[in-house]
């Protein structure tokens, strides 16, 4: 029982570590959609495009996760990224350990 548990906490933490963050992203786009414009800089293993429960449309940001750190460099390399006529907004997401994190705020 305790293994289980700890397998799906790392799975957890796995899933927050993401490399691109993605804003300004038009309504009409889905996931679906973002993954397949993504995929031509690289393999995303995942896009997560978070819904707002209340109104049922996604919050028009997402993260997205490459398989290798040269496809993050793919992306970020064009200068501008434009979806269904709107120009995305894209940071790049610092991958810290908890260690590194809490004695930042220390």
């Amino acid at each position: 029982m305790a293994a289980a548990n700890a397998v799906r906490a790392a799975g957890r933490r796995s899933r927050r570590l993401f490399d691109i963050f993605v804003a300004e992203i038009p309504w009409t786009v889905s996931s679906k959609e973002l993954k397949e414009y993504f995929s031509q800089f690289g393999s995303v293993q995942r896009c997560q495009l978070p819904f707002d429960r209340d109104t049922g449309f996604h919050r028009r940001y997402c993260w997205i996760k490459f398989s290798t750190p040269e496809e993050v460099q793919n992306v970020l390399q064009k200068d501008t990224h434009i979806l269904e006529g709107s120009k995305l907004s894209l940071k790049q997401q610092i991958h810290r350990r908890r260690s590194q994190r809490r004695h930042q705020t220390e």
